[in-house]
């Protein structure tokens, strides 16, 4: 409940917070489902659909070093050159923000990412595991000199020791980041862990002026609850893929949080026909979104990367063999 300046209480069910804004990272999550190879087709409809619906942000890919991933086995998403963007969004007069994901120790960000004022992109999202704090603080602060907003996206946050998340919090919180996400690498956390880490990425920013948002996997069918309960308890970004279209079960769906948020702006009608039309035949030629074998490594606190594999080999239906391989090398 919240009181009203003039003493009525209301719920916030039925009103709205214009604080959230909300990232369509579709083609970037779903580009792991596929080795990034979207035709430009599929990717414009997509930007056209985020446009549409209102959403803030488009996350198009990442900045892969091409010294590390070969352009012969993944397609143009992984490298997210200026040409193919501005193939897509031209110059992007459209009020959306465009952005990308640099992986620390995969990406030649000081070459690869041009000043801002030369580049159609508006936002990096800096992602690292925790022991790739060091570099994750360089890529910061180099993008910050080029002229664009940063976020942190810490990730496998479920597996990592409270006093090390508490040390990597401080530093986030003196560096020039604009934000940082609470992310559920293996889609192993519960709303509980959720609410406590939102609070207490919260508490670390202080009054920085930073904020917190939420990027949640499916594994255990509660992406989109899990989110929900990150903007109850104070998360102002948020992640969502057109029909939960993402790597293994998949991400909190577009669908369901637009619907949710109440915002006038928001308008999820062409989500639903951009769904219908791509996304329906999609499920025919690739796999994803929630399976027993990803609730079996989400439960476990693991990457789905062996349930990924167990769903593509001969017996992808044997989950008492997949629950007995995943105890034994855990256990």
């Amino acid at each position: 409940m919240t009181k009203q300046e003039n003493g009525d209480y209301t719920t916030e069910w039925v009103s709205y917070r214009p604080d959230i804004k909300v990232l369509d990272c579709t083609i970037r999550d779903g580009g792991l489902v596929n080795d990034h190879k979207f035709d430009d087709a599929f990717v414009k409809r997509c930007y056209d659909t985020a446009v549409a619906s209102g959403v803030d942000y488009i996350e198009l890919g990442y900045k892969g070093s091409h010294n590390i991933f070969s352009s012969d086995e993944f397609g143009p998403w992984k490298f997210s050159e200026e040409e193919d963007l501005r193939r897509i969004v031209g110059d992007n007069s459209a009020d959306i923000k465009i952005a990308v994901m640099a992986d620390a120790e995969r990406t030649d960000y000081e070459t690869a990412i041009l000043p801002c004022e030369q580049s159609v992109i508006d936002c990096i999202r800096v992602a690292c595991y925790i022991h790739q704090m060091p570099v994750a603080l360089d890529m910061v602060a180099d993008a910050k000199a080029k002229g664009y907003e940063v976020m942190m996206q810490l990730m496998s946050v479920s597996t990592v020791k409270e006093s090390e998340l508490e040390a990597a919090l401080e530093m986030i919180a003196q560096c020039e980041a604009d934000g940082i996400y609470v992310v559920d690498s293996f889609g192993a956390l519960y709303s509980e862990q959720v609410r406590d880490l939102i609070k207490l990425y919260m508490k670390a920013m202080g009054d920085t002026g930073k904020e917190v948002g939420f990027h949640g996997h499916n594994n255990l069918q509660m992406a989109f609850s899990n989110t929900v309960e990150a903007l109850i308890a104070g998360a102002t970004r948020l992640d969502a893929t057109l029909n939960g279209l993402g790597r293994g079960a998949g991400n909190c769906h577009m669908e369901l949080i637009l619907g949710f948020l109440h915002n006038p702006k928001f308008n999820v009608r062409p989500v639903l026909e951009c769904i219908q039309d791509l996304f329906v035949p999609l499920q025919q030629n690739l796999d994803w979104g929630y399976s027993i074998p990803y609730a079996i490594t989400g439960r476990m606190n693991q990457h789905p990367r062996e349930a990924i594999q167990w769903r593509g080999g001969k017996a992808p239906d044997d989950y008492v063999a997949f629950y007995d391989k995943i105890v034994n090398e855990t256990s």
